[in-house]
């Protein structure tokens, strides 16, 4: 028996980003400058940042998930993440976890992405 209680009805399995703050287009940028080394697509058209979240104080929380767990940069991924991030103008910290649910899978990824990778 588990003690995770399943989400209740109507809550989103991926917290909403940040959207409407003023940073949040040039740390979209900054994590379109990530790359997952065995795919030529970066992390952020891939899907793989869930959730970008900043505050009034301008400190990022980034969710992230990889293609799969055993993914071989998974102790890595996090670190180049926040290292595009950190050097931004207003930013005063980054952290940056990784997730597994909701599981990542091929239709998170962005038309772009597809097209790249000959799925379109």
């Amino acid at each position: 028996m588990t003690d995770a209680t399943p989400p209740m009805e109507g809550t989103p399995l991926i917290k909403p980003s940040s959207t409407d703050h003023p940073l949040y287009d040039n740390v979209v940028e900054a994590c379109r400058s990530v790359y997952d080394p065995e795919i030529p697509v970066n992390i952020y058209d891939l899907g793989l940042v869930y959730t970008i979240e900043i505050n009034d104080e301008n400190e990022v929380n980034v969710l992230m998930s990889l293609t799969a767990p055993g993914c071989p940069v998974a102790g890595e991924m996090p670190g180049w993440v926040a290292d595009a991030i950190e050097p931004l103008a207003g930013i005063k910290q980054v952290q940056v976890d990784l997730i597994w649910e909701p599981q990542w899978g091929m239709d998170m990824m962005s038309d772009e992405a597809r097209l790249e990778l000959g799925f379109m």
